[in-house]
């Protein structure tokens, strides 16, 4: 087993802890982006980044409600990023099971 196993996409910390975040949820569940903020103590630039980085992969979703000040911006993982998480997590176990 090797490290290139890992996904590079969710490898990056603070990708992992979105996606860790997200799949806690019953599965299609969202949350919203400021509270996904809130929780992961990241700035607004930062958290875009890796969600698009995250949605460019096909990993999860976003959808915008509203307009302005009223608007909505809801999160949630997909089944593919569901899957692609299991992976990492038994590749992972994998490279800590070999040591």
């Amino acid at each position: 087993m090797t490290t290139d196993a890992l996904d590079p996409v969710i490898h990056a910390p603070a990708r992992l802890r979105i996606v860790a975040t997200l799949a806690a949820l019953p599965n299609r569940d969202s949350l919203s982006f400021t509270r996904l903020q809130d929780m992961l103590e990241l700035t607004p630039g930062n958290l875009i980044t890796h969600l698009r980085k995250l949605e460019d992969a096909g990993y999860l979703v976003t959808e915008t409600t509203g307009n302005g000040r009223a608007s909505r911006t809801s999160i949630a993982l997909t089944d593919q990023g569901r899957a692609a998480l299991d992976t990492y997590t038994n590749a992972l176990r994998d490279l800590l099971g070999g040591l």
